[in-house]
């Protein structure tokens, strides 16, 4: 009867010792194979299995499977391809010498390639490691997440999702520099409380998914996560949170959201904005090119007056900011 070679895959990215209780079944009652020592051969042996380190050849592989019948190789992190390529060419040749088998013994969960992210960001961002990146501070870093932000922001817009994908990392990878950053930092915090506190965020924002009433309609879930949000931070005006720093076209979208979002009427006294806003008045556009075309066109004419559009426009949105606010205490 053929000999039997498994070849065992687990995930490097789970606890030592996590797996399937198929291959622990294995290891257990067949010799394991390992070309180094490792966490899981020290888990596997303390487990009671037994665990030989031997040279990653096909050969020292099949004296194994001669001397023992069933033998199990543990691949390491990188999957060993070379060795199961190698073994398998040579038992294409001569399949009377043992069976091929693969088992995986663990899976990455979803998720788990962060773990790698967190990883290299540690080398590169600690001692001996990039030297630029040692360099920066959160305030260097600002213009950079803004700069990949938007370079996301345009990807969706040009509907390239492959595009979009590699943006999301950059921003994902000033995330985590910053996390790193925030390691040296007094008081520090590590990504591990920066992902804890966005899970607890997520399930108190969401009672209706996570054991509240359920509730279907998204006006009453938009409502809810509101109010949450607002109880949580204490905020006493419909406008707290807002950040200032944006664009000013944004910034303006914004507050008028959240006016409408709160019922706010616009408040009639104080000073008055630049320019006497009505929110009844639709400027008797047809579509959105006709409202760029109209932004365009007061932004040409601001330039032939000198004025500087972004400015003016960002002080009539805090202006109103301002009225809403006193209209609010009153």
């Amino acid at each position: 009867m053929a000999g039997r070679i498994v070849l065992l895959v687990t995930s490097p990215r789970l606890a030592a010792g996590l797996l399937t209780a198929a291959a622990w079944d294995l290891v257990r009652h067949h010799r394991v194979l390992a070309a180094a020592e490792s966490d899981l051969t020290a888990a596997l042996t303390a487990a009671g299995a037994v665990v030989t380190i031997t040279e990653p050849r096909a050969d020292a592989v099949l004296a194994a499977v001669a001397e023992h019948g069933t033998v199990v190789w543990l691949a390491g992190p990188a999957g060993d391809e070379s060795l199961a390529r190698e073994v398998g060419l040579r038992l294409a040749r001569e399949p009377a010498l043992a069976e091929l088998e693969l088992m995986y013994g663990s899976w990455d969960p979803p998720g788990a390639r962060l773990l790698d992210v967190v990883t290299v960001m540690d080398r590169l961002a600690g001692p001996g490691g990039d030297p630029w990146k040692r360099q920066q501070t959160h305030q260097t870093l600002a213009r950079f997440l803004m700069e990949e932000a938007y370079e996301a922001h345009d990807a969706i817009a040009t509907g390239d999702l492959a595009a979009l994908r590699e943006e999301l990392g950059d921003v994902l990878l000033q995330v985590v520099l910053h996390a790193r950053m925030a390691e040296e930092a007094d008081p520090p915090w590590t990504i591990d409380d920066l992902a804890g506190e966005l899970v607890e965020k997520l399930v108190r924002r969401n009672p209706h998914v996570f054991g509240g009433p359920e509730v279907t309609d998204v006006d009453e879930i938009t409502a809810a996560w509101e109010r949450i949000k607002q109880e949580e931070k204490g905020r006493r005006s419909a406008l707290d949170g807002i950040v200032l720093t944006q664009p000013a076209l944004a910034l303006a979208a914004k507050v008028l959201s959240r006016m409408e979002r709160a019922g706010l009427a616009m408040p009639e006294s104080g000073p008055a904005p630049a320019g006497d806003l009505d929110p009844t008045d639709d400027l008797d556009l047809s579509d959105e090119r006709a409202l760029g075309a109209r932004l365009l066109a007061i932004v040409q004419a601001a330039r032939r007056k000198g004025f500087d559009p972004e400015g003016a426009l960002r002080a009539a949105t805090l202006a109103l900011a301002e009225r809403v606010r006193e209209a609010e205490s009153e």
